[in-house]
């Protein structure tokens, strides 16, 4: 039998309920392989003691619940009850919260067994994972580059295999630009499209929960969990229902695929789409396209995008319960972000959110004639750790769009993304690309993915596995 870690989400699960495999020994796999691999900094906290606690009372018990025995990690954004939860933030050093959130609690009740809490940027609010608190989210193809961020510490565990497949959170990349560093798949789903974690409970609606896998198969089964947590309350335009795992597996009919470069910062930031990128973006084009589909420009020209998303970036960063005196522990990009924030007006940000609004319609719009869309992932290879001027808040802030000029704007218009690797660049790193779907329309972007994937062929894994 191959090594637990190199078994598939999908596969884990059916040989956990099978009792072919028990509960504990797939935990103590894991946190073995977290152990050993420390110097990746994929984990901001190891519950070893709890999770082994758990795997037992399991093992002693009926499978139910869509994860039974699976064992994930939350986000360090995500309070679980008795856990340091750090957010990344030294002004949260000693937090241990009394309640979970949500999020963890829903986990629990889908059978799941948490392994610890993966590493986050500071409150999750920049595109690397490089927090003062601990040591860096590294690159497990090179070590010496960073991870991306924010969920840089989900991507890492799972692209190293020390977690089968992880939950974590998109507000304006933060799972597809770290699955796209280090070589894996990253769904961010449609806003409104999970009863937890849906985008829908903040006045930008841009940050929702969803999976980082190493397969399409892999995160359409972690995406279908993350949809049954709750009742489902929301209604999505357009929507497809869950189930979404048969997507993984089936080829899709033809669809018309929009293909473009152009990124909505183009007349705001200085963007470079370097040479491992246009070759994977003009691969995947190709692949599509000799798939049967009609892969075509995407016309696509958008404008005023960077001054709505700088204000509603500040804006959410203002909420952050951070008194002045935190203020002065905090990262510096973070301190800059919130005190910024909270300088601006009323009228400013209603301003914003209005023309976010008026972005997403436009983008909709431009959009519909396609089933999909195909763009860069990342317009950079992977960033060496301290590439990011954290001296010069606004340097930074420009750095995290050159790398990821593509990502931001799927969240401000709501639409569901998923990145994945589909070639090797002259080094043998991974290189991605991302498929933008219709609003709802995470099946049919799924099954175009798991298509493209197949016709891309088996990528290898990285050095530590």
């Amino acid at each position: 039998m191959s090594a637990l870690h190199e078994l598939s989400a999908v596969d884990l699960a059916r040989m956990l309920r099978s009792r072919e495999i028990s509960v504990a020994e797939v935990a103590a796999h894991f946190l073995a392989r977290i152990a050993a691999r420390e110097d990746l900094g994929a984990f901001a906290e190891v519950t070893a003691d709890a999770a082994m606690r758990r795997a037992r009372v399991l093992d002693a018990s009926e499978p139910s619940g869509a994860l039974w025995g699976l064992p994930l990690a939350d986000k360090d954004l995500v309070a679980r009850a008795g856990v340091p939860t750090r957010y990344g933030s030294r002004s949260r050093a000693h937090h241990v919260p009394a309640a979970s959130d949500p999020l963890a609690a829903a986990l629990d009740d889908a059978g799941a067994v948490s392994l610890g809490k993966t590493a986050t940027s500071e409150f999750g609010l920049t595109g690397y994972t490089e927090p003062l608190t601990g040591p860096p989210a590294r690159d497990p193809w090179n070590p010496r580059n960073g991870a991306g961020g924010s969920s840089g510490g989900a991507a890492v565990a799972v692209a190293a295999g020390l977690l089968p497949f992880a939950p974590a959170s998109d507000g304006g990349g933060s799972i597809r630009i770290p699955s796209a560093t280090v070589g894996v798949v990253g769904l961010k789903p449609s806003r409104g499209r999970l009863p937890i974690g849906s985008g829908l409970d903040s006045p930008d609606g841009l940050s929702v929960a969803g999976p980082v896998a190493r397969s399409v198969a892999d995160a359409a089964f972690l995406l279908d969990a993350l949809c049954a947590l709750a009742p489902y309350p929301f209604a999505v335009g357009a929507a497809d229902a869950p189930p979404f795992s048969p997507a993984g597996t089936a080829d899709p009919p033809r669809l018309r695929i929009g293909a473009t470069t152009v990124s909505p910062w183009d007349d705001d930031v200085d963007i470079v789409l370097d040479a491992g990128a246009r070759a994977a973006f003009e691969r995947a084009a190709a692949t599509l396209g000799d798939l049967g589909h009609a892969v075509d420009d995407a016309r696509w020209h958008p404008v005023g995008y960077g001054p709505l998303f700088r204000v509603l970036w500040r804006a959410s960063a203002a909420r952050l319960p951070l008194t002045e005196a935190e203020l002065e522990q905090v990262e510096p990009i973070t301190a800059w972000l919130v005190r910024e924030g909270r300088a601006l007006d009323a009228p400013r940000v209603l301003s914003a959110l209005a023309d976010a609004r008026a972005f997403e319609r436009a983008t909709i719009a431009a959009f519909a004639p396609f089933d999909v869309v195909l763009t860069p992932a990342l317009a950079m290879s992977p960033r060496p750790i301290g590439w990011y001027d954290t001296a010069d808040a606004e340097r930074a802030f420009e750095q995290q769009v050159q790398y990821a000029p593509h990502t931001s704007f799927v969240n401000v218009a709501g639409l569901p993304a998923i990145s994945l690797p589909v070639s090797l660049d002259d080094t043998g790193h991974p290189v991605s690309v991302q498929l933008v779907g219709r609003p709802g329309g995470e099946r049919r972007l799924l099954a175009i993915a798991a298509q493209l994937e197949r016709a891309s062929g088996p990528l290898p894994h990285p050095p530590v596995w």
